[in-house]
């Protein structure tokens, strides 16, 4: 209400009355905790509620227990300026009764508060849920861990919860209603002996006296009280807050072991534990913070001062608004300053004040030096198996590129002369194309994705093969030195990757001698008796061939000796390296099931040892490699029927010509599909099925697998730009079948094809026609 109108009809009390007798509910109007006015229909209440007189809704509603709270959340609301509402329940002998209070600002007059209250009627919900909240808060107020009492003026116990009641050997209903009154059971402190306890003392030390069947003596407690007064300021009742002292100062006498054992655990927790004040000094850590720091001097030091310099200042604005309550939990990641590089989560807590007043900061250092390192590998081998993936996918299509060069260069080298320019021309042209056939092989040696064709070797025959070409590639000023073991094992690898791997080293070791210097190759035995840790790695028992290659060049720093083997990691100048040379290597030597691992300080050279399992051939075996070596010159020419599947047409036309050329009938598709439909009775009459493996839609096993179904003495070769050991749960769905790697020769072709078509087929049985 305006306060014009309110100036209009009278004084601020007949104003008041107006607004009382406006409402058709309950209501009153108050200022200050102070009933101004009330209507007719609020008398009556406070009369059913058993409160006549002049009792504001504050005083006439928190006068059950556990009201208090409800009235001071709906105090709190009402600066906002709007209408709330809350429910208070009363009980009536058996009844309870609910009723709904609303308060609000009288317009214009913010110090006068409009309160209507209206009974909840038929509401059995409400009353049963507001009967358990009721209960709920009862047993807890009954067994809280502290004495509550509320006595009259005149010292009548009012109430006294079980707690209260129990330390003085009595039950509650004993001192509700009882003769006792409060001097019967209090006492005041030392000092104040035989002064009388009236109920209006300030608070303070006492002792109770138990009067029940247990008399064993006072019981020391600390007394906080309050009153409650009626708008005239006359004391309706006091209420008061009992603790036991004694239980205090028996855990007072606790605390000292509680103490040391808290001191054991901070000073043997596993992480960093510090204090810091307001300023970010540590005052005090613990011995795996000054293990983490590595230095004994951290005392009155700033945790900022110790970290890296461009980390300080995000640890300093990190701590400041954890104190200041900004962020919650979140961990910043820092670096320790000095040699061992330790890398550190910080978690803190907001700033609390100590016993002596000054702010403390409770910081947590959690070591994840070791964490880092492992996600450091991991996202490594993620960026191998990455670049591994498109080394493989590039190797496909140059080696469809590579296969239609290399044949069509035999194919042309069979009709010119050796005299002729032509002839060199195409030599000259072939070899080209057969240093990139090189280069694919080393990118899927990288990726450890090659086709390996292992035999079984004599790495001393190995290394004595290569000892000239070494020789020219280290150059005159550094010395080769070849020693080698005796009765040394044999090896089975492929001998071209073997030869790439003592090359690239020959050539590594060579580049860190630019002044010259000394290479040694050593070769012996070597038997491990139990697993072996040699780096990140695990060397299983058994016996090895080894193979050591040392330099003594400049060495390998501390810091570059974990990426040596990574992919494009190069300590050489720009161009002068790609980085792929020791990646290369370690692929090699894990697809081959063996280890490398190297030993270098700075100035003191290199030393890397290679563990080749050793390996006990059958006699088969060394027949076969005595023989293979006359294998080039059988006869090459055939006959029969071969279907050629292949999508790469440069690819299949050059195959095709080449079988033909041999004396072969060659039925040529560009597809699965393609071949699918061919009529069946030229079908049946096929030999041998030469596909590639991975073609669109219906891929070469997959082809295989429809025509097997009806020839099932079908004899397949598959070709493939792919390595064949990354295509080998394809040609699962196809047994019994031959594998050619791209690129191949036309020589390569024709006797692989001649293999197939001489052996038996799957079946047993040759097919007729």
């Amino acid at each position: 209400m305006p306060l014009s109108f309110l100036s209009l009809i009278g004084s601020p009390r007949r104003a008041a009355w107006l607004l009382a007798e406006a409402s058709p509910f309950a209501r009153a109007v108050t200022r200050g905790g102070s009933l101004l006015a009330a209507n007719t229909a609020y008398r009556v209440l406070a009369g059913r509620l058993g409160r006549e007189g002049g009792l504001a809704p504050e005083q006439l509603l928190a006068d059950e227990i556990g009201n208090a709270e409800i009235l001071s959340r709906l105090r709190a609301l009402l600066p906002l300026g709007r209408a709330v509402q809350e429910d208070f329940p009363f009980h009536l002998d058996a009844d309870t009764l609910l009723l709904r209070v609303t308060g609000m600002l009288a317009p214009g007059r913010r110090d006068w508060v409009i309160w209507d209250i209206q009974e909840v009627p038929d509401n059995a919900a409400a009353l049963v849920a507001v009967r358990q909240q009721r209960d709920e808060l009862a047993a807890f107020i009954d067994n809280a861990p502290v004495g509550l009492y509320s006595v009259a003026p005149d010292g009548r116990f009012l109430f006294a919860n079980r707690t209260f009641a129990a330390w003085l050997g009595l039950q509650p209903e004993q001192l509700v209603g009882g003769d006792l009154g409060l001097s019967d059971v209090l006492q005041h402190g030392e000092g104040r002996e035989g002064e009388a306890m009236t109920p209006d003392w300030d608070g303070g030390e006492a002792k109770l006296k138990p009067v029940g069947a247990d008399r064993s003596g006072l019981r020391l407690v600390s007394v906080s009280q309050s009153a409650i007064a009626d708008p005239e300021g006359h004391p309706l009742r006091y209420s008061a807050v009992v603790h036991d002292l004694g239980l205090e100062l028996r855990q007072r006498g606790t605390l000292r072991p509680v103490e040391a054992e808290f001191r054991r655990f901070f000073d043997q927790a596993p992480i960093g534990i510090l204090v810091l004040d307001a300023a970010g000094t540590i005052r005090e850590a613990n011995a795996a913070f000054a293990m983490l720091c590595g230095r004994d001097d951290w005392l009155g030091q700033r945790l900022a001062a110790l970290v890296r310099e461009e980390d300080a200042l995000a640890l300093t604005r990190h701590l400041i608004a954890l104190r200041r309550g900004e962020i919650f939990g979140r961990p910043l990641e820092v670096r320790l300053a000095g040699p061992r590089e330790r890398v550190v989560e910080v978690f803190a807590a907001s700033s609390a004040e100590r016993d002596d007043g000054q702010s403390a900061q409770l910081v947590y250092l959690v070591d994840t030096t070791e964490q880092r390192n492992l996600q450091t590998q991991f996202h490594q081998s993620q960026k191998m198996q990455a670049v591994g993936q498109l080394a493989g996918g590039i190797a496909h299509d140059f080696n469809n590129l590579l296969t239609a060069m290399i044949g069509f260069c035999d194919l042309l080298l069979q009709r010119l002369q050796p005299g002729d320019q032509s002839f060199a021309d195409v030599m000259q042209i072939k070899q080209n194309a057969s240093r990139a056939a090189n280069l694919v092989r080393q990118l899927l040696a990288f990726s450890r994705q090659q086709t390996l064709v292992p035999k079984v070797l004599d790495v001393t025959d190995v290394l004595a093969d290569l000892r000239n070409l070494i020789g020219r590639l280290i150059g005159e000023t550094i010395t080769l030195t070849m020693t080698h073991g005796r009765d040394l094992g044999l090896v089975k690898v492929d001998q071209g990757q073997l030869e790439q791997v003592i090359i690239n080293l020959a050539v590594n070791a060579r580049d860190a001698m630019s002044e010259g210097g000394e290479l040694t190759i050593r070769t012996r035995n070597h038997h491990v008796d139990r697993a072996t840790e040699l780096g990140a790695e695990t060397v299983p028992p058994g016996d090895y061939v080894l193979i050591e290659v040392w330099d003594t060049g400049h060495g390998i720093a501390p810091e570059h000796m974990a990426k040596i083997f990574d992919p494009f990691f190069t300590t050489k100048a720009v161009g002068a390296g790609t980085g792929l040379g020791l990646s290369t290597v370690y692929g090699i030597i894990k697809q081959t099931g063996g280890f490398i691992h190297v030993e270098s300080a700075p100035g003191e050279g290199a030393c890397f040892r290679i563990y080749l399992p050793r390996y006990r051939p059958r006699p088969e075996e060394v027949a076969a490699s005595r023989n293979e070596a006359r294998a080039d010159a059988r006869d090459l020419t055939g006959r029969g029927l071969v279907l050629l599947v292949e999508d790469e047409d440069a690819v299949r036309a050059f195959a095709a010509r080449a079988l033909r050329n041999k004396g072969y009938t060659v039925i040529e598709a560009a597809s699965g599909e393609q071949a699918l439909a061919l009529p069946t009775e030229q079908l049946n009459r096929v030999e041998l099925l030469i596909s590639d493996v991975v073609m669109p839609n219906l891929d070469g096993p997959s082809l295989a697998a429809a025509l097997r179904q009806s020839r099932p003495d079908l004899k397949i070769l598959f070709i493939s730009g792919y390595a064949e050991d990354s295509l080998r749960s394809n040609m699962a769905k196809s047994p019994h079948v031959n594998f050619l790697p791209k690129p191949f020769s036309l020589s390569q072709l024709a006797g692989k094809v001649k293999e197939v078509m001489d052996a038996e087929p799957p079946g047993g049985n040759r097919p007729a026609g």
